[in-house]
């Protein structure tokens, strides 16, 4: 008689213990992305909660008959200005005008450099040197001198209107972005999807929404980021040159007051240092962020990071592995 084998393998006196289902991989994303995004986050946090956080209104002050700027103490953690207003306070309210302008800036010239660059490249023919021209003498122009001349004729209220001021500082940033979308665009046209598109006909729109645009985010992505950057930096120059009205109280308004009353040079440090390092601090965290996120959508930057590990990163759901046995010559695998 033959005896029924049990279904468990004894080893070692103990039932064999069955496989642990394999763990899919983390997500490994550089450090670059990790801490410009934490940068950027912190300060978008400030931008929209800092009115609430801040101590003291705009229009508080310390004390109504001393004239000489008072250092950081225990109720004004940042000291006062010239007029005893609390300079900590107006860093929280400065945050929210200085990143609403710069991203309005952003979202505004990323709108016209899809537009232009996009329509360019696909369209060819007439439209594109046409818009090419444009885009040329766009990049031609110097941008500051050119938003100095929009912005002084205009009222007091548009002055201080971040829709206006922002969509204004676009018109000088556009350009940039709108040659590089061209030149991707020029390339994607031809590609067989495109083509098969074309063939059994699809209008162009639907095209270009739908086949085009997908695989042109990355670097819509990138050029948003730089144009906030672009932004930033152009809306402190102008508040700090007095194009902008003193009124909106951001960082490079801080800035101004300070240097037209001389704090650098009496050495008030708490008055211009920590604006400017704000300011500093996002242009950091933006750029990380744009350097990440062009690590991450390279091959070249990814195959030359992958050979410091195994695994390189994982885009979509399909993780890409390098093989630890694998000789890497010219790009070929041997």
């Amino acid at each position: 008689m033959t005896s029924t084998l049990p279904t468990e393998t004894m080893t070692g006196g103990s039932p064999a213990t069955p496989a642990a289902p394999a763990r899919r991989r983390r997500r490994h994303y550089p450090i670059k992305v990790q801490v410009g995004a934490g940068i950027t986050l912190f300060f978008i946090l400030i931008a929209i909660f800092g009115p609430e956080l801040a101590p003291h209104s705009a229009a508080w002050v310390a004390n109504t008959t001393n004239g000489t700027p008072q250092p950081p103490s225990g109720s004004n953690w940042l000291g006062t200005d010239n007029t005893q207003h609390d300079l900590y306070s107006a860093l929280l309210l400065g945050a929210r005008s200085t990143l609403l302008i710069s991203f309005v800036a952003g979202a505004f010239a990323t709108v016209l450099s899809v537009a232009m660059g996009v329509t360019s490249g696909y369209v060819g023919g007439v439209t594109d040197e046409v818009m090419s021209i444009i885009t040329n003498i766009f990049l031609a122009l110097p941008g500051l001198l050119i938003l100095m001349v929009i912005l002084k004729p205009l009222p007091p209220g548009d002055q201080n209107n971040s829709l206006v001021i922002g969509f204004v500082v676009a018109l000088s940033s556009w350009a940039y972005g709108a040659r590089a979308l061209r030149a991707q665009t020029l390339t994607l046209r031809d590609q067989d999807y495109v083509v098969s598109a074309r063939v059994i006909g699809e209008r162009k729109r639907r095209i270009v929404i739908y086949e085009i645009l997908p695989n042109l985010l990355p670097i819509v992505a990138a050029s948003f980021i730089f144009t906030v950057i672009y932004g930033m930096g152009v809306y402190v120059a102008l508040c700090y040159l007095g194009v902008v009205s003193p009124a909106s109280g951001s960082w490079g308004t801080l800035l101004q007051t300070a240097q037209a009353s001389g704090a650098i040079e009496a050495n008030q440090w708490w008055w211009y240092l920590p604006p400017a390092l704000c300011i500093a601090l996002v242009g950091i965290g933006l750029a990380l962020l744009n350097f990440g996120i062009d690590e991450i959508i390279n091959p070249r930057i990814r195959s030359s990071r992958s050979k410091r590990r195994d695994v390189k990163f994982q885009l979509g759901l399909t993780p890409v592995v390098r093989p630890a046995t694998s000789t890497v010559v010219e790009g070929e695998q041997l």
